[in-house]
């Protein structure tokens, strides 16, 4: 195996998604926090109370009707309220990830517990204290912090009433933040990203339903002001500590043109330019790409764009290249009968693959294709801090979790980062996704698992919380060991 000595094997979590505690600690709400739990095939959805008293509902990414404000609802299960109450099992779930020999551990801190409202001067001590706490358990097991700044998490204060992220003021905002992270938790962490799938925002903006003009002009603007966000957060992360290595993180997808017919052909890069390299380009290389002005000339997007915003974008330019990945999609010009839709992916079904319950192609070359393509465009470190598949699991009456089809699904993209770094790929980590069970960001539910670690709770928030392991945590444990040489089924308990 190809595994370069020292590589960083772990897992990762979002906050949202895993800590809960969301009254506790002086923490502020988040959008997560007046979103419901939903299915595979129904949505989530954001909830509120309109002018005139009445309780409403609407897709997360909708705009909040005039006078309304957002809350939390009595008839309604907010499923990341509690999550997976990380905020009080972390040194418990820590010592377990020590156990599997994690090197890294790829977290995120909640803005709204540093910052309740996000417009306070100075981060709140309970939620610093909490964080630190966490990262100091973290080297008392030998793991390194991967700490994502923003993941889908902006305090609601900024979005109800501040605009969020379309609003040139919130990258004030962020920067005060991000600044708090580098100095409160200096010589803690040395890795940093600044916004997760920082891509989404353009690229799943057609399942809110709204691809209007005007929402691409609200993307695209959202999208640059973050840039300037993540630029200037680089620029400063940089002086607080020179030791910090600072990176983007992009949702990976692999789009592929379902024919050969060259229509086909354009559209899957057209696909990959707007879905995937937008956002890299500009965080990479420090400007707009040539392709950028089809893309707005598309949506007659016109960005408000600053002199000093294009001089941070080049000084504030990223240090190593992060994205997920889950799944390829199939795009064509022709008219298709057999299609495939899950959360957030939809199209022509790929007659070479398999998909998951929740309608998910499973591709392992395609994270092999995208190494390699990525790190030909970028020349830049990588790591893959985001795979894994969501499944059904079943507790035996033993309370053994036999879970096969996930160390399948695991050792195939091992395998395909294997044949990366043969081909030439500076590759320096994987975590993989919800190495402990989380809330699902996609549909809310408990009952699409990733972990190596089984939560019991349920959809309906229902549980003990208690930890158990599964097989694959004891196959993944092995695979650390052996830095990657050892893929086979056969495992110690």
């Amino acid at each position: 195996m190809a595994f370069p000595e020292g590589f960083l094997w772990g897992g990762a979590v979002a906050a949202n998604q895993y800590e809960g505690g969301w009254q506790e600690g002086g923490r502020g709400m988040a959008m997560t926090d007046v979103t419901t739990g939903g299915t595979v095939t129904e949505p989530r959805y954001v909830t509120y109370i309109d002018k005139d008293g009445n309780h409403g509902k609407m897709r997360n990414g909708g705009t909040l009707p005039e006078g309304a404000h957002y809350a939390v609802l009595p008839e309604y299960h907010y499923p990341n309220h509690d999550a997976v109450d990380g905020y009080h099992h972390y040194k418990e779930d820590i010592a377990l990830f020590g156990e599997m020999g994690f090197k890294q551990f790829r977290m995120s801190i909640s803005w709204s517990r540093l910052f309740p409202t996000g417009l306070e001067n100075e981060a709140n001590p309970e939620g610093v204290a909490f964080y630190k706490s966490m990262f100091e358990e973290m080297r008392k097991n030998g793991i390194e912090p991967l700490v994502t700044i923003w993941h889908f998490d902006t305090p609601l204060y900024l979005e109800e009433h501040c605009g969020g992220w379309e609003n040139r003021e919130t990258i004030d905002h962020f920067v005060r933040y991000a600044t708090a992270c580098f100095r409160e938790f200096k010589g803690l962490v040395h890795h940093w990203l600044t916004f997760n799938e920082i891509n989404n925002t353009v690229m799943f903006l057609p399942f809110s339903g709204n691809t209007s003009d005007e929402a691409y002009q609200g993307a695209y603007q959202h999208l640059h002001n973050k840039f300037v966000a993540s630029a200037k957060a680089v620029q400063i992360g940089h002086a607080i500590d020179r030791d910090n290595m600072i990176g983007c993180m992009i949702c990976g997808i692999a789009w592929y043109p379902m024919t050969c017919d060259p229509a086909d052909i354009l559209l899957a890069n057209h696909q990959r330019e707007e879905g995937v390299y937008y956002c890299g380009d500009v965080q990479v290389f420090g400007e707009y790409p040539t392709y950028a002005t089809r893309l707005w000339n598309e949506h007659n997007v016109v960005l408000d764009i600053t002199e000093q915003d294009l001089v941070d974008l080049q000084l504030g330019t990223v240090d190593f290249y992060t994205f997920s990945y889950y799944m390829s999609n199939v795009v064509t010009t022709h008219k298709v009968t057999d299609t495939v839709k899950g959360n957030f992916s939809a199209g022509a079904r790929n007659e070479y693959l398999t998909y998951s319950d929740w309608g998910w192609a499973t591709d392992a070359t395609g994270l092999q294709w995208f190494l390699e393509s990525a790190y030909d465009r970028y020349q830049l470190p990588l790591m893959v801090v985001e795979n894994g598949l969501g499944a059904y699991d079943t507790v035996e009456a033993d309370g053994s979790i036999h879970d096969p089809f996930r160390i399948d699904y695991y050792r195939q993209h091992i395998e395909a980062m294997d044949k990366a770094i043969e081909n030439g790929v500076d590759l320096w980590g994987y975590t993989t996704w919800g190495c402990i069970d989380v809330v699902s960001a996609g549909t809310g539910e408990m009952r699409k698992r990733y972990g190596f670690i089984y939560v019991d709770m349920d959809d309906e928030g229902k549980g003990s919380m208690a930890r158990s392991r599964k097989d694959s945590f004891y196959w993944y444990k092995k695979v650390i060991a052996t830095n990657g040489a050892d893929l086979s089924d056969d495992f110690e308990k």
